[in-house]
């Protein structure tokens, strides 16, 4: 086989050079890190479980318009996607009180916002991806304002989209984040969504009950976080129910 020419790794993901110019090759690992990766432990099936995740949830942004960077599902582990320019921030939507907004602001976790409230982190993970505003933004030319614009009509899109899809299957998606890449096409530059969307980027909880379905699992010890995953994938369809547990989940064909 063929060496490949890793391009980047990063805490939960490898990207390799594609097999076409203007494309890379995204493999999930297994890591799972939380608090600034000062907590990690590999964890057997996750990056299986957030290659069908994303796919599924980039796929159905693709079919209702909403540009992403993925082409195709490869394997149990990697996907195609487009090479594009990272912006340099994480976008944020919440739409309940949870994590860090509960510590800046002191809230009782679980609040329900008056709106989807969307924030800015700045990707520095030497600085702890810290918060900024969009005058942060323009002062250091991280986006343009027509391209914040862009941004935000984005969340929002993707906000509506997945809060629906996972009302359908009994869970509240209670925030979520995103980044956003710029594609350039000959002259023309249009942005995507990028990098993932699956539980390691999603806070969810269960409508009725109020069990957490995400990596908070991971960071507040509360159980398996495969489990928890492999709950989600199945209530969406993306994998089949087993009543054995197994490490890599059986994976709908």
């Amino acid at each position: 086989m063929a060496r490949r020419t890793k391009v980047y790794e990063g805490k939960a993901k490898i990207l390799y050079e594609g097999p076409e110019p203007g494309t890379l090759v995204q493999y999930f690992k297994d890591d799972a890190t939380a608090f600034n990766a000062k907590k990690k432990e590999i964890i057997e099936g996750k990056g299986v479980l957030n290659n069908r995740l994303s796919e599924f949830f980039m796929v159905g942004l693709n079919n209702i318009g909403i540009p992403t960077h993925f082409l195709k599902r490869l394997n149990m582990r990697e996907q195609l996607i487009s090479s594009c320019e990272i912006i340099p921030l994480e976008v944020i939507v919440r739409n309940f009180a949870a994590g860090t907004l509960c510590e800046r602001l002191g809230l009782e976790e679980g609040r329900q916002l008056s709106r989807p409230l969307v924030e800015y982190c700045y990707k520095d993970d030497s600085l702890g991806d810290p918060l900024v505003s969009e005058e942060h933004i323009a002062a250091f030319g991280w986006a343009s304002h027509q391209e914040m614009d862009e941004i935000l009509s984005l969340a929002l899109r993707v906000n509506d989209f997945l809060s629906g899809i996972f009302y359908g299957v009994g869970i509240r998606l209670v925030d979520f984040k995103i980044e956003i890449g710029r594609v350039f096409e000959s002259d023309f530059q249009r942005l995507v969504i990028a990098d993932e969307i699956s539980p390691d980027s999603c806070r969810l909880w269960d409508i009725d009950s109020g069990e957490k379905l995400d990596k908070d699992v991971f960071r507040r010890d509360l159980g398996n976080l495969t489990d928890a995953y492999s709950e989600v994938a199945m209530r969406l369809g993306v994998i089949q129910p087993s009543n054995s547990k197994v490490a890599e989940p059986r994976l709908v064909k």
